[in-house]
C-alpha cells in the first residue's frame, strides 16, 4: 500500500529571523540593515563600510602608527560638507594644533570648528563623554589616551554614541589594535608613498577584507603647480608669482584646564561646555 509523505512546508520568516532583526547580518554579507552612514567621498572605502559610509551614532576607530599620516585628510570631505551645513566639527585632543589655512584651503568653515585642548589624560576621557552625551555636534573627532584607556571607556563612549546624530572618531595609536573594543567599525591606518594612506579594516559588521585599500589623500588647492609647458606660447617667458595667501579665521579653541585659556581664544558662542571635576589635593 502506498503511502503519502506531505511536503515539508516551507517556513515563513519569523520575527526572530535576522534579516528581520536590526543590527543582525550574515557573515558573508555587508550588514547593511540599520545603519545610517555618511558617505566618506572615497568610492572605493565605502563599497566597503556597512551602510556605504562614515556611520552615524556608533564609534569608529581610527587607529594610526604615528598621528601626521594623513589620519585628519582621511576625514576632510566629512567635514567640508558638515562645516558648510553649519554643524559643528568638534576636535578634542588633537597631538597637534590644526593649521588653519590649511583647513580652510579644503574649502572648511572655521566658524564652524572647535578645537578642544585636554593636556591630562583624565580630563581628556571626561570631556570626550561629556561632549557626546550633549550630541549637539556634526562630528566628533577625539584622540584617546593609549596609556589610560580603559574597555570601561570605551563601553561608556559607545553607549553614549548612541543617541547622536553625527560620526564619531575615536583616534587611538597602534598598540591598540590588539585591544579587544566595543566599537563596530576598526580601521588601520599605515602611510604611503606618493600622498597615499593604507587603510586596513579590522573589524567592520561584515566578512573579514584580507588586502588593505589604497586611497590617494584629498590635495588642497592651494599645493596645485601650473607647469610652463601648460600655459600659453605669448606666455611663456612670463615670470610666475605664487598666488597670494588667503587669510583664514582663527580656529575656536577651548581648554578643560583649570586655569582658563587667553579670553581672545575662546569664541562666547561655544564656551558651554561644562568644566571637569575638581581635583583633591
Amino acid at each position: 500500500m502506498a503511502i503519502s509523505v506531505p511536503a515539508t512546508p516551507t517556513p515563513a520568516a519569523t520575527p526572530s529571523s535576522p534579516a528581520l532583526i536590526p543590527g543582525v547580518w550574515r557573515a558573508d554579507q555587508l550588514g547593511h540593515g540599520g545603519v545610517a552612514a555618511l558617505p566618506s567621498s572615497f568610492a572605493q572605502l565605502d563599497a566597503q563600510l556597512p551602510g556605504g559610509g562614515w556611520p552615524l551614532g556608533m564609534p569608529t576607530e581610527l587607529i594610526a602608527r604615528n598621528p601626521g599620516i594623513g589620519e585628519l585628510r582621511l576625514v576632510v570631505p566629512l567635514l567640508k560638507r558638515l562645516t558648510r551645513e553649519h554643524k559643528l566639527a568638534i576636535l578634542l585632543g588633537p597631538p597637534h594644533m590644526p593649521y588653519a589655512p590649511a583647513l580652510a584651503s579644503f574649502g572648511i568653515d572655521l566658524d564652524y570648528l572647535i578645537v578642544i585642548q585636554a593636556t591630562q589624560a583624565a580630563d581628556r576621557l571626561w570631556a570626550v563623554e561629556q561632549v557626546l552625551r550633549s550630541a549637539s555636534f556634526g562630528t566628533l573627532l577625539a584622540w584617546l589616551p593609549q596609556g589610560r584607556t580603559r574597555p570601561e571607556h570605551l563601553r561608556r563612549m559607545q553607549l553614549a554614541a548612541q543617541a547622536t546624530r553625527g560620526p564619531v572618531f575615536l583616534f587611538r595609536e597602534l598598540p591598540a589594535q590588539f585591544e579587544a573594543s566595543p566599537a563596530p567599525l576598526r580601521l588601520l591606518l599605515l602611510p604611503r608613498p606618493g600622498q597615499q594612506l593604507s587603510v586596513q579594516i579590522l573589524k567592520r559588521r561584515g566578512p573579514v577584507l584580507a588586502q588593505p585599500l589604497v586611497l590617494d589623500l584629498p590635495q588642497p588647492p592651494s599645493t596645485l603647480r601650473i607647469s610652463r609647458a601648460d600655459l600659453p606660447l605669448h606666455h611663456s617667458r612670463a615670470p610666475m608669482r605664487s598666488p597670494e595667501p588667503v587669510p583664514a579665521a582663527p580656529l575656536t579653541l577651548l581648554s578643560t584646564a583649570h586655569a582658563p585659556p587667553p579670553s581672545s581664544l575662546i569664541d562666547p558662542r561655544h564656551s558651554s561646555l561644562p568644566r571637569p571635576p575638581a581635583r583633591r589635593h
